[in-house]
């Protein structure tokens, strides 16, 4: 297992949508044992593995004490009358949070690495996470969802940062 480098804003691997994993060998597996310990740390709610920088469909989570992976994962079901609007942040964008509309629940459906089906769900943080993780892999970051005008403050800030 490594504590992997997290890629930020700006690297293309971060707006390239991810291919499906489809073959668990030696690779997959080293790359899920990366994941769970990358994200295994404080301040620290999901991770994406184009986050660092591996172009396959797979995620990993530590919310509330749960520590997870999926991979090939698809949103089955979000809540379409319960939303929450907290700030939302990302390791890909360090140090910057805003308000991010979100579903209240999210039902995730991928595979675990004996090629067994996983369901994975949460409300709140967790409904978060999963959303938040599946956009990385379809090469979207959570800047993308913002409102029009948070999206310009957020962007500004993003180049005062950068600069």
């Amino acid at each position: 297992m490594a504590m992997r480098e997290i890629r930020v804003i700006g690297d293309p691997v971060l707006r390239t949508p991810c291919e499906p994993v489809t073959e668990i060998d030696a690779r997959v597996r080293s790359l899920v044992e990366d994941l769970l310990e990358t994200v295994d740390h404080e301040g620290r709610a999901g991770l994406a593995a184009n986050q660092i920088g591996v172009g396959l469909r797979a995620f990993s989570w530590n919310v509330d004490d749960d520590l997870g992976y999926v991979l090939n994962p698809r949103i089955v079901e979000l809540s379409q009358d319960e939303y929450q609007d907290g700030d939302e942040g990302c390791l890909s964008v360090p140090g910057l949070w805003y308000p991010t509309t979100r579903s209240w629940y999210a039902r995730v459906e991928g595979e675990d690495l004996d090629g067994k089906k996983v369901v994975v769900e949460g409300v709140e943080l967790m409904a978060r996470c999963l959303q938040h993780e599946v956009d990385h892999l379809d090469g979207m970051l959570y800047l993308d969802r913002l409102d029009r005008s948070v999206r310009k403050k957020a962007m500004r800030a993003l180049r005062e940062q950068l600069a």
